[in-house]
């Protein structure tokens, strides 16, 4: 399916260190995306090389931005067809993964794809607002990720609830980010977090990402997160 050699030769450039297992795994998942593709909308990107660069790369850079502890538990939150986390499991199969997605056909592939790859994950059924207000879920992990196209300060309220207190919510976005965090800065304090680091890079077809965390200094208020319908009507300025 995906150039394997090419692969492994683009993880090298950026200090990633896949192991040829690791890559035999991606293939298999670029299979499966591809053929789940056809049942279900997982995503517009089928051709291999952008596979490799714009899922696959761009997910992994995640571990050059984030010194993710070991056995730290992480959740992908809206994580659609597994992006960023799946491949970062691949990559760091200590993780403690845990999928969330409101749509349940698209956590049937993942569950699929975790077992054809013999990854550990946990997938929670739930619209992120609902998530982050259930005992079980609200301020339990470590790290919160996101590859969303919503805005910064609608993830930053979607997102920081997940998080312990001293955990970091990471936010993979693209070349508009200084925007979006202008934007987004009360209401990520209004959430408990302060932005700690940012990382730019460059993939291999020039586009443009950066890797921002987001660090959780304090409890997020009880009435956070609210539903998109509320943050788009009364957003945090």
């Amino acid at each position: 399916m995906i150039d394997k050699d090419y692969l492994l030769a683009v993880c090298r450039q950026y200090d990633l260190p896949l192991t040829e297992k690791q890559a035999e795994q991606l293939d298999r998942y670029a299979q499966l995306l591809v053929e789940w593709n056809e049942k279900i909308n997982l995503t517009a990107i089928t051709e291999p090389k952008e596979i490799v660069i714009k899922h696959f790369v761009d997910s992994l850079l995640l571990t050059k931005a984030v010194d993710l502890a070991e056995g730290a538990s992480l959740i992908d939150v809206g994580t659609g067809a597994g992006f960023p986390s799946v491949p970062v499991k691949i990559l760091r199969p200590d993780l403690d993964l845990n999928l969330l997605d409101s749509l349940n056909k698209r956590l049937v592939f993942l569950q699929e794809l975790c077992t054809d790859l013999g990854l550990q994950a946990k997938y929670i059924h739930a619209r992120a607002e609902d998530g982050g207000k259930d005992k079980k879920y609200r301020e339990k992990f470590d790290f919160a990720c996101a590859r969303a196209v919503a805005s910064l300060r609608n993830l930053s309220e979607y997102c920081l609830p997940f998080i312990k207190i001293g955990g970091a919510f990471v936010a993979l976005k693209g070349p508009d980010w200084k925007e979006e965090l202008a934007e987004a800065k009360n209401a990520i304090g209004t959430m408990g977090g302060k932005v700690e680091a940012v990382q730019e890079f460059t993939l291999p077809d020039e586009s443009r990402r950066a890797i921002l965390l987001i660090r959780k200094n304090s409890q997020t208020p009880p009435q956070f997160p609210r539903t998109a319908a509320k943050m788009t009507k009364k957003p945090i300025l």
